[in-house]
């Protein structure tokens, strides 16, 4: 039933699905005082507060272009895309360079690896989605041509090493929550933040480039504008300092378009296990 609404969702105008979709943004914050109160506290914490209404709509608009994004043809989709600052990968790829490309939940960021897949083979970590019937909808957008998936698990991780001693490129989410024995405390907009530490590990293994990119949802519904950055930081030091520098590098790509970030995700919750009061550990999976 979902994979079919979805499907009819797909065939609408971007323009009005972000449309509908700044409308449905407005509702979930009137109607969710969680949502609402999470919001606004991460974008204080940020010092983004100033953006709140921007960010309301814009959180619709990330729910309502999924059925574009993940249902659309890829043609069409890869219509309304356009990158900026290509020839940072093209140079690594050229050179025979694994990449770690590593992309928050900015703007529209399931497009990316899509876009980035039609270019050359990339393999993404990917944990199922709790709920059953959303399986075989994320799956099934995800798993296109030259986009590999590899598990959240050891085994996943595994691959993704493989890949990048390859000279391939793989991609992660590195401002999820990891679960506990997976990540280290570290700074992120000023609070500490539990922050995985397989991104570093991997990068520093495979002897990678570490890229940071998002798609930058632009106006009217004119679609998307993918930015690749060269990561400013140095994966030197404990396993917490070099968290420090991804999340520092996150921050530097959030406030170039602090509205689109998912500021209602719980970015400061405490995994079970987890102990706040200085944690150093060495964790490998993502979330």
């Amino acid at each position: 039933m979902l994979v079919t609404i979805f499907r009819l969702l797909s065939v609408l105008p971007l323009p009005l699905l972000h449309a509908l979709g700044a409308a449905l943004g407005w509702l979930v914050y009137i109607l969710s005082p969680s949502h609402r109160r999470r919001m606004r506290e991460n974008m204080r914490q940020a010092g983004f507060e100033r953006h709140v209404r921007a960010a309301i709509a814009e959180s619709g608009k990330s729910i309502l272009e999924l059925p574009f994004i993940w249902c659309a043809p890829a043609e069409r989709v890869s219509r309304h895309a356009r990158t900026e600052n290509w020839e940072l990968v093209q140079g690594a790829l050229d050179a025979g360079r694994g990449i770690v490309f590593l992309t928050p939940h900015l703007g529209c960021f399931e497009i990316v690896a899509q876009e980035i897949a039609l270019r050359t083979e990339l393999m993404v970590m990917y944990r199922p989605p709790k709920k059953a019937a959303l399986k075989p909808l994320i799956e099934g957008a995800r798993a296109r041509k030259n986009l590999l998936l590899a598990p959240a698990n050891m085994s996943g991780v595994r691959m993704l090493a493989k890949t990048l001693k390859k000279g391939m490129p793989i991609g992660l989410l590195p401002d999820q929550v990891p679960q506990e024995g997976e990540g280290v405390f570290a700074d992120f907009f000023g609070r500490r933040a539990y922050t995985m530490t397989l991104p570093a590990k991997l990068a520093k293994m495979g002897d990678a480039v570490v890229i940071v990119t998002y798609a930058e949802r632009l106006p009217g519904g004119r679609g998307y504008l993918i930015r690749f950055v060269p990561f400013d930081g140095a994966l030197d030091g404990s396993t917490a300092e070099q968290a420090r520098a991804i999340n520092g590098a996150m921050e530097r790509l959030i406030a170039r378009a602090p509205a689109q970030y998912y500021w209602s995700y719980n970015r400061y919750k405490v995994p079970a296990g987890a102990d706040d009061a200085g944690n150093d550990g060495d964790g490998g999976v993502a979330a």
